[in-house]
């Protein structure tokens, strides 16, 4: 009989779930389907303001107007053809080397720099931008979330008819955890049809969205990209035949638009950073430099490390220990370190004042709770140029005795850079001259002297490794000079433009 009960309370359970959710279904006016929806607009819009502001300060913008400027009028007129022109639309292109794009909920829409170097003309940025509206017309992400959200209405269905709708607040708060969200194939497809559809109503040609799929994919199996974000098929699942399916699309639609607009992209492109920028600091084998700051810091041989726009550092080869680098808002090495000691579950076991290769400094010991686990560490805290740096090194306070050493060199290897190869150091730039004849990739290479191999050259003018640049149109090169450290030496300045 008990048993009995519990069956019949959990159909009422489901049955009140289901009712409630029934107003939260409508038809999405971009793809005409019925969607599960919990997110309202106005809650959509928040969470993507709210990780607009943090990529900003995680990733940093690019820093060119009117390369900014430009993506972000092609991205309103794209918008404006949409079902939900009204949103609040933004358009940004992050100063990143990692081929990507992503869209946020409520309009916010990003492309990399790596990306804007490895497209070819504005059609193909345009298919891009309008996949990424697509994204949001579509309201995928509203879609996954208000999906999570229902899936919990057992742990309390009340919390669905709050008028506050409090099991949002983490959500709007996710900020940057919101671009990894990695969309199912359905949704991927869904934004490569309306993609389609914005691109062709401004008529742009359909068939420079196909030629995307295959530099996108070719990009993102490249290694050693070296960005900060993950690369597009991280964020894109990309199945083998979504490049015929569009193709099939542009057929049976009768698509015939012409607009291309190649030169003018090249144009924006010209001169813009490619790969890693070395001025905000680089790795020469496990030793990193900064030259605008001017510092330098020895990491842990053999450990994998990573320089974020906010903090640098590295992790053991067996993952339980990190040494990592930030910079503090604190006015002294002192009030820094009173503030990282005043952290609930941080106890010091010793501190003092010190000098770390004649810079003042207040280093210690300290152990930490974090969850179940107790921790042990290293800290310092360093006056240096009119900044505080904080040099942290933890580990589980069982293999304290392994890494203490180490945490210890690190620490006390922070250091001015001096060199001038270090100080001087700039980044690599895209070029664009005229090719000439139809030439092949390499016989191109070797006329204008470039850090980069023939194959990232094919690969970033569109053509297949080994392939022929094709006649009297523009193309990329890349110019400048290796990292310090690197065995062959500097290459040539850009040279002047040829047209």
């Amino acid at each position: 009989m008990l048993r009995r009960q519990g069956t019949v309370a959990v159909r009422r359970a489901v049955a009140i779930a289901l009712l409630l959710a029934l107003p939260a279904c409508a038809t999405n006016p971009a793809t005409g389907r019925r969607q599960l929806m919990l997110v309202s607009e106005n809650q959509e819009i928040e969470m993507g303001r709210n990780a607009d502001k943090e990529i900003e300060g995680a990733f940093g913008l690019y820093p060119d107007e009117k390369v900014q400027a430009y993506v972000a009028r092609l991205g309103a007129e794209l918008a404006a053809s949409s079902e939900r022109k009204n949103l609040p639309w933004t358009f940004r292109v992050v100063d990143d080397p990692t081929v990507n794009a992503f869209a946020l909920p409520g309009g916010f829409i990003y492309v990399t720099r790596g990306l804007m170097t490895h497209l070819n003309s504005e059609a193909e940025l345009v298919s891009v931008l309008g996949h990424e509206i697509g994204h949001v017309t579509a309201r995928h992400t509203a879609a996954m979330l208000s999906k999570q959200q229902f899936a919990m209405l057992g742990l309390g269905v009340g919390m669905i008819v709050r008028p506050e709708l409090q099991q949002f607040g983490q959500l709007a708060q996710a900020g940057v955890g919101l671009m990894f969200l990695k969309f199912g194939r359905d949704a991927e497809r869904q934004a490569d049809d309306l993609g389609l559809r914005y691109l062709d109503r401004l008529d742009y040609d359909p068939e420079e969205a196909v030629e995307v799929f295959s530099v996108l994919e070719r990009a993102s199996q490249r290694q050693g990209e070296g960005g900060r974000l993950p690369s597009w098929l991280s964020t894109h699942p990309a199945p083998e035949d979504r490049a015929q399916r569009l193709r099939a699309a542009i057929t049976a639609g009768s698509l015939d638009g012409d607009k291309v607009d190649r030169d003018e992209y090249l144009d924006q492109i010209d001169g813009m950073v490619f790969g890693e920028n070395p001025r905000e600091g680089f790795f020469v084998q496990n030793a990193f430099y900064h030259p605008e700051l001017r510092f330098s810091l020895r990491f842990p041989q053999g450990w994998k490390a990573d320089n974020q726009r906010q903090a640098v550092g590295a992790v053991s080869p067996n993952q339980d220990a990190l040494v990592v680098m930030s910079l503090e808002r604190s006015a002294s090495a002192d009030q820094a370190a009173q503030e990282f000691f005043r952290q609930q579950g941080v106890r010091p076991a010793q501190t003092q004042r010190t000098s770390i290769n004649g810079k003042p400094a207040i280093a210690g010991v300290f152990e930490a709770i974090s969850g179940q686990t107790l921790l042990a560490g290293r800290v310092a805290f360093i006056e240096h140029g009119g900044k505080v740096y904080r040099i942290l090194g933890y580990t589980p306070q069982a293999r304290w005795r392994s890494y203490d050493r180490v945490f210890a060199d690190a620490i006390a290897s922070f250091d001015d850079v001096t060199e001038r190869r270090y100080l001087d150091v700039q980044p690599q730039r895209i070029n664009i001259v005229e090719s000439g004849g139809a030439t092949s990739v390499a016989t191109f290479a070797s006329r204008h002297p470039t850090p980069v191999s023939a194959e990232v050259l094919a690969l970033i003018n569109g053509v297949a490794a080994g392939g022929v640049l094709p006649a009297g149109e523009d193309v990329k090169t890349v110019v400048g000079a290796r990292l310090p450290g690197d065995d062959r030496n500097a290459l040539p300045a850009r040279p002047a433009r040829r047209r």
